[in-house]
């Protein structure tokens, strides 16, 4: 399976089948056969993810964002300190940048995927407590 870097996550390239029939009831039985698929996997997201998880709140989301953006700092600020010095890499640098952008990369789709399990309802988002 094929996967595109976007500017922030990837995307798996997903070759669904389409069928081509012209007899409306073997489309509309389809369709509902395709809804019960998404169905099913919607309440397997949503009780696995909802039982690893609980809840996430903002505090959640900013603590995650916080580590992606400090990864992302830590990461150009080595490139950028390397780069002072030298104009080729050893392997040892090219193998420390590599293992930095990995660490930001992975901060950073999880966060989106976080995301996105809110959006899809698989986790309750709750408001974080205010001030007292």
């Amino acid at each position: 399976m094929s996967s595109t870097v976007t500017s922030s996550f990837r995307r798996r390239g997903l070759d669904h089948f389409e069928p081509v029939d012209d007899d409306p009831q073997i489309q509309r039985r389809l369709r509902g056969v395709l809804e019960q698929i998404d169905y099913t996997a919607f309440a397997s997201n949503k009780a696995l993810i909802g039982q690893a998880l609980g809840h996430v709140d903002a505090t959640h989301f900013q603590r995650m964002a916080v580590a992606a953006a400090q990864a992302r700092a830590q990461w150009v600020a080595a490139a950028v300190t390397i780069t002072e010095t030298s104009h080729s890499l050893s392997p040892e640098q090219v193998a420390k940048l590599a293992h930095m952008r990995a660490a930001y990369e992975e901060l950073a789709e999880a966060y989106e995927a976080m995301r996105r399990m809110v959006e899809r309802g698989y986790v309750m988002f709750r408001a974080a407590p205010g001030p007292t």
